[in-house]
């Protein structure tokens, strides 16, 4: 029988102080309330992935490189201002919940402005990014708020509180200024590289320079894991689309079951080498590595959203309705796949700076898979059995460090402990 006593504060949701959470504070993890913002990120995530799969199997890279960079930073950054925020001052206050309905309104608007913005690009004329920079607005006006708010109740943190919101004002008046203004495309890309830094300087003054936040590097940790399931989902998504292109193309084949198993294997296999990462654990001993470690984060998010854009390109191909060929085909998931491996230990390096030739012999004989994979395609072997093989890249790294990898990993944190 549970007698833990039952606080009213935990019953009401009346206004609290804005006073900053304990960045140690113990059973720390994501409340429903943050997994139902995630929700509306499914929906972003979903719209970007199938409008650069649609361009991909188009044959227009560039359009289609161009469109979801953009959009997948928009996305990104999106989230990221709302959870670092939450991680430091979650009052759960009635004020925080309804701020933060307006936000995922926001988040709402910015995906529904997704197809306008690829075709602006596509068409070549000029950078229509009009509902997406509207869908800031919203969520910058909600976020200024909760900046102001702490500020004005956590006087120890003013100053960094301030930054917060003055970057994020002074960057969302630079995006307002480029849509009231008619530049080229090539124009607006470098506007928005140019604003785009801005975005990613703020946190950075803020937090080294102004004294920072209270984040929780475990509960910052576990939220950029829930993040990067939100983006195994368009894998999940992209299998299915693959799965219903060979069954309606063929029936209940041997192909059939075998992209079922690629894709669902490829998927299952990057879930699981996420969490090779020692993410939590550095981040609570090392708060200084933080900033590496969450850009790099979405980075990570944008390579496993391609990849699922990747496998909706081979149910374009399977159902004959891409105007590529089998190896550009493959190569659509393969280079993200590849892309988002390296980060993996890029980012493992940084977080635990030791060199480790075991990576070396895991990461040439996931190259050698990826090379495998891309030698298939080129030689006319069946989309599903090229796929198969490709799911086996992510697979090397999971068997390595069941094997072997985790006693290194071990002794590796052991040292940087000391």
């Amino acid at each position: 029988m549970n007698t833990t006593p039952v606080s009213s504060e935990t019953l009401h949701h009346h206004v609290r102080r804005m006073t900053g959470r304990h960045p140690h504070e113990e059973h720390r993890v994501a409340t429903p309330l943050e997994l139902l913002f995630d929700l509306t990120f499914v929906i972003a995530f979903g719209l970007a992935s199938s409008q650069f799969a649609h361009a991909l199997a188009e044959g227009h890279y560039a359009a289609a490189l161009l469109g979801f960079g953009f959009a997948s930073f928009a996305i990104c950054w999106a989230w990221v201002n709302f959870s670092w925020f939450s991680s430091a001052y979650d009052t759960d206050d009635w004020i925080f919940r309804l701020v933060t309905m307006v936000q995922m309104i926001g988040v709402l608007v910015l995906a529904i402005g997704l197809p306008r913005m690829f075709a602006s690009i596509e068409h070549g004329e000029h950078l229509d990014n009009s509902v997406m920079v509207l869908g800031y607005v919203i969520m910058r006006v909600a976020m200024v708020f909760q900046w102001l708010r702490a500020a004005r109740q956590d006087p120890v943190r003013r100053r960094a509180c301030l930054t917060y919101a003055t970057a994020i004002s002074v960057a969302q008046l630079g995006w307002v200024v480029q849509i009231l203004i008619d530049f080229s495309v090539g124009v607006s890309l470098i506007l928005a590289c140019i604003l785009a830094l801005i975005e990613l300087a703020g946190p950075v003054i803020a937090e080294r320079r102004d004294g920072g936040t209270p984040w929780h590097a475990h509960h910052i940790a576990e939220r950029h894991s829930l993040f990067a399931i939100i983006a195994l989902g368009e894998g999940v998504v992209g299998t299915l689309a693959s799965l219903s292109a060979v069954v309606e193309e063929q029936g209940w084949t041997m192909d059939a079951a075998l992209v079922c198993v690629a894709g669902t294997g490829l998927t299952f296999g990057m879930w699981w080498v996420y969490y090779i990462l020692p993410s939590a654990r550095i981040l609570h001993a090392h708060r200084d590595r933080s900033f590496v470690w969450g850009y790099g984060q979405m980075l990570i998010v944008t390579a496993i959203v391609a990849t699922g854009a990747g496998l909706h390109v081979a149910a374009y191909f399977i159902e004959h309705k891409a105007h590529i060929g089998p190896v550009a085909t493959l190569l659509t998931a393969a280079i993200p796949v590849g892309i988002y491996l390296g980060l993996i230990y890029a980012l493992y390096y940084y977080l635990v700076p030791r060199f480790d030739p075991f990576h070396i012999w895991l990461l040439l004989a996931t190259a050698a898979v990826v090379a495998l994979a891309v030698f298939a395609a080129l030689a006319g072997v069946d989309m599903a059995v090229c796929l198969i093989i490709l799911m086996l890249a992510p697979a090397v790294t999971v068997v390595g460090y069941e094997a072997l990898g985790h006693r290194h990993q071990t002794e590796a944190l052991a040292s940087d402990e000391h």
